[in-house]
């Protein structure tokens, strides 16, 4: 029998999601622009473009991020896989570097080329997290769940270190007591200590000689030029005296100059700076007196760069 195909119910249209092409476009702007705010791409963008009109009379009084590769890429500390690497300082005095581990804390000493010289164990430590090199063979160590810091002296005899036999300052309470003190740096220009809060970022100093007493309390350093996700880590450049800003959740090293402005940077994904990937969790910088830069990412990653010939 025919069919009328008047008679025929018309054939059900299964729903579709459609969108115009500009809706896509809109939608996929929002999304980068969320991924851009949380990284802070468009402060670095627009700190690029500045980049561009530096002089070169400007660059070489810099650190100069941009002109930095790296040589030394991911390079395990051996036996260091569950320790977490927490910060890393260069001492000019034993031409070697020193990083603090944090889960297990203890000392341990770096050649240039990320060889493990010595383990020093930490006696009375918590969570030791900052480092920094001082005057005399003096370190200053930053406990972020203690909230203290503490000046002790290590020579080449030194096994052990006990946090009962050396001079110990109360950093006091922070916003987040959690993410609280992390980084340290010694500024010897200035003749103070460069204290870091991880999150918010926050800057503060503590005026010192070098020496294991230090004068006053610490001061909060007004600052708009930390827009980072969290602060990691801090270094002093001997050179030109400008601030090398660590964030691991940035992936980011942000140079600072004497008056706190932003400079330079690089970031610390795989592709860029001669990185063949990210760098997982980058915990400690620092920086020698020819410049060459140093870097430790936990759990036990080596990392060191140095700048391209002009």
């Amino acid at each position: 029998m025919a069919i009328d195909p008047q008679l025929t119910p018309p054939a059900r249209r299964r729903p579709r999601f459609n969108l115009r092409w500009y809706h896509w476009l809109l939608l996929l702007g929002a999304a980068l622009y969320t991924l851009a705010s949380a990284m802070h791409w468009d402060d670095r963008g627009a700190l690029w473009v500045l980049e561009r009109f530096e002089s070169p009379t400007e660059q070489n009084e810099s650190v100069w991020l941009p002109d930095y590769t790296a040589v030394i890429d991911a390079k395990p500390l051996p036996g260091m896989e569950k320790d977490e690497a927490s910060d890393l300082a260069y001492s000019p005095l034993s031409k070697t570097l020193f990083s603090v581990m944090g889960k297990n804390p203890f000392l341990v000493e770096l050649s240039l080329d990320g060889d493990v010289l010595r383990k020093i164990p930490l006696v009375g430590w918590s969570n030791p997290e900052g480092l920094t090199v001082m005057e005399n063979g003096l370190l200053a160590i930053v406990d972020e769940r203690e909230h203290l810091l503490t000046i002790i002296k290590v020579d080449a005899d030194t096994k052990s270190l006990n946090i009962a036999d050396f001079p110990k300052y109360d950093l006091g309470p922070s916003k987040n007591q959690n993410k609280a003190f992390e980084a340290i740096a010694w500024d010897p220009r200035r003749q103070q200590l460069l204290l870091g809060e991880e999150r918010p970022p926050q800057l503060f100093v503590w005026k010192s000689d070098g020496g294991q007493v230090l004068t006053g309390s610490k001061q909060k350093v007004p600052s708009d030029e930390l827009d980072l996700r969290n602060l990691s880590a801090l270094s002093v450049d001997p050179r030109t005296g400008h601030t090398l800003v660590l964030s691991a959740d940035s992936h980011m090293l942000l140079e600072l100059d004497e008056l706190g402005e932003q400079v330079s940077f690089m970031t610390l994904l795989g592709g860029f700076n001669g990185l063949k990937k990210t760098i997982p969790r980058a915990e400690g910088v620092a920086i020698d007196e020819n410049g060459t830069l140093y870097m430790v990412s936990e759990p036990n990653l080596f990392y060191r760069f140095e700048k391209k010939a002009p």
